[in-house]
């Protein structure tokens, strides 16, 4: 009993010192991204973009505006008019421009092309400062039509421009064309980085969101599985040890010396997992399977054939035979256990069998328990299969199979 509290709390020290460092390591990377006095993190991509960006070129029309007041321009109430109507729909238009579905709504094309109509009609009418109206026109086509046809539609919208400028003031406004187009092309390419800029911001936090749940998930899964085998372990060697105790006192040291080497063992295994270095062998899992089992009095049989397989291939065999070990030793209440390795040129299987009843969920036929599902996580996500259930002759059979060259990639969360 004593043994035991002294593993759990070195446990409990090791889930402390983890938590202190993860919240040192949070503080300092918070502190990094701060500005300087200012309380905001670097990386803050801040407020979206909205209409509110492109408003201010609406200046550009108050050279139209003072023509009007001033009486310059013919049938000023007309021209009053348009450009109310001008105004109303740029704002209309680019307060559409930063939402997908508004973006492509027909109501806003028709607006755009409203536009675009009013724009013709007003530089062709009136000309000089009116013309200014086609760049605004381009800021408002760019800020829709966002793709690869806006390079065909900036071009022919420049052109137009610059034909209808020349048509009206001469030669000398054929840079309304290339301004035109300038402001098409330029409006559309930093709407459309922004844009991407923050759908990669929003994948990159999704991507540390599932990082960091899927280390929890091996984090869990791993401490599952070590405490699960060792302590089954511990309590199988103290009760041999009790047994033996009253009348062969060398045998029963024999099992208190197991127990303290099973205790570092596993504290040592608690550390590695912890930081996700521990890089199971197959041939040591053997050999404590060996000794569980003959500690609870079953008889173990193991044999292995075939060629070695890699390192993470034995990692991953490793863990199922320590699980089946345990729930063989803890549920199944049989007398033999028989463990079987067999490697092929691609291929290696294991096949862990007992002659005992097995827990109730498991003789139903399905994989139950915690260890086991984790584990089929962790096969199929290294290209593998684990299936568990009754064998044809009784029993509880635990069967894996992987590629030599597995990879010890995490399964993914959902």
């Amino acid at each position: 009993m004593a043994f035991r509290d002294g593993v759990a709390c070195r446990i409990r020290a090791v889930r402390t010192k983890v938590a202190r460092q993860k919240e040192a390591a949070d503080t300092f990377r918070a502190e990094q991204r701060t500005a300087g006095g200012s309380g905001e993190p670097l990386d803050r991509p801040g407020p979206p973009p909205s209409g509110f960006t492109l408003l201010p070129w609406l200046l550009m029309g108050l050279g139209a505006l003072s023509n009007v007041f001033q009486g310059k321009a013919p049938n000023p109430w007309i021209g009053g008019l348009g450009l109310f109507t001008f105004n109303s729909l740029y704002v209309y238009v680019v307060f559409h421009a930063f939402d997908r579905t508004e973006r492509e709504a027909l109501r806003t094309r028709v607006a755009l092309c409203l536009i675009g109509v009013l724009t013709c009609g007003l530089a062709i009418g009136y000309g000089g400062a009116w013309l200014m109206f086609f760049p605004l026109f381009g800021l408002a086509l760019g800020a829709i039509l966002r793709g690869p046809r806006l390079g065909r539609y900036g071009t022919a919208l420049g052109v137009l421009s610059g034909t209808v400028a020349v048509v009206r003031d001469g030669w000398g406004s054929i840079s309304i064309g290339y301004s035109t187009f300038l402001a098409t092309m330029v409006t559309a390419a930093m709407l459309s980085l922004s844009e991407a800029v923050r759908e990669l911001r929003a994948a990159r936090e999704e991507l540390a969101h599932r990082a960091v749940e899927q280390e929890r998930l091996r984090f869990s899964r791993d401490l599952h599985d070590l405490l699960g085998h060792t302590m089954s372990v511990i309590v199988v060697k103290s009760e041999a040890a009790r047994r033996l105790a009253a009348r062969d006192l060398d045998a029963a040291l024999a099992q208190i010396t197991d127990i303290e080497s099973v205790g570092r063992q596993a504290l040592t295994e608690i550390r590695e997992a912890v930081t996700g270095y521990r890089d199971g062998s197959l041939s040591t899992e053997l050999d404590r399977a060996r000794s569980a089992l003959t500690a609870a009095g079953i008889e173990p049989v193991v044999r292995r054939s075939g060629p070695p397989p890699s390192a993470q291939t034995e990692a991953l065999l490793g863990w199922v035979v320590r699980e089946a070990v345990t729930n063989a030793v803890r549920y199944s209440g049989a007398r033999r256990c028989e463990i079987a390795v067999a490697g092929s040129g691609e291929r290696v299987r294991l096949t862990v069998s007992d002659d005992g009843r097995g827990p109730v969920a498991e003789r139903e036929g399905t994989v139950g328990g915690t260890g086991l599902k984790g584990l089929t996580e962790r096969l199929a996500a290294a290209g593998g299969t684990l299936t568990a259930g009754v064998g044809e002759r009784g029993g509880f059979v635990v069967r894996a199979e992987l590629p030599v060259t597995a990879d010890l990639a995490q399964p993914a969360t959902t």
